[in-house]
């Protein structure tokens, strides 16, 4: 079945890419929507500039789509962007999001496409430690949660930040895979990756009790 995977670069919509090439599906086009508002509830916005770099990695060709950002318009922009493609279903990282997964539901239902969401429903702390045995190399790009502070950010997502997270997420209720905005990431390495993506120079901006990584500069290089 031909499909479009939904992708913002980070762990959830790389994970899914993964899981819906092993159920079979051929993912002709990644679909990166890029908000114009921070606070969009939709899409991630931290570093999607860098997905044109996972297009590449993957060798699976992008189409890349600016959004308003703004509550329910943006979901109208997705709807435009699906439209011009030859496609069946579309990927999505969709963990928990009942917000987010209800909307790309209708948009994939108005255009008569199914919406494959491989990773829904999952526990999340088994589905963490799947992704980290999978082979995927994942950073912290942005923190806004109690217990995630400046030093998170550019940090690798391994065993150990695996268990703070879940510490954490006893002690304060935050979301283990960030869906509620607690953090975001990038994936360098993956499986699919042909290529690794290297940061080359990046800088953290934190106000208040958040903040996140801006990477400035990035680039592809070979595997060892």
């Amino acid at each position: 079945m031909r499909a479009a995977a939904l992708i913002t670069g980070g762990k959830d919509s790389l994970y899914a890419l993964v899981k819906a090439l092993k159920m079979g599906y051929s993912v002709e086009w990644l679909v990166s929507m890029a908000p114009r508002r921070r606070d969009s509830w939709m899409f991630h916005w931290v570093n999607v500039h860098l997905t044109p770099l996972v297009s590449e990695a993957v060798g699976i060709p992008l189409v890349y789509r600016e959004t308003s950002g703004v509550a329910e318009r943006e979901v109208e922009d997705l709807k435009r962007a699906l439209s011009k493609l030859d496609v069946e279903a579309l990927v999505s990282g969709a963990v928990a999001s009942r917000y987010q997964k209800s909307r790309v539901d209708r948009v994939c239902s108005e255009l008569g496409i199914r919406h494959v969401t491989p990773l829904w429903g999952r526990d999340q702390a088994e589905l963490l430690r799947e992704m980290l045995g999978s082979g995927m190399e994942i950073v912290f790009t942005a923190v806004a949660a109690l217990g995630l502070g400046p030093e998170w950010l550019g940090r690798r997502l391994d065993q150990g930040a695996l268990e703070e997270l879940l510490d954490l997420s006893r002690r304060f209720g935050i979301n283990p895979c960030g869906e509620g905005g607690e953090y975001e990431t990038l994936v360098l390495d993956a499986p699919i990756y042909g290529k690794r993506i290297r940061i080359v120079r990046s800088r953290v901006v934190w106000s208040g009790d958040s903040g996140y990584l801006a990477v400035e500069e990035a680039c592809l290089e070979g595997k060892a």
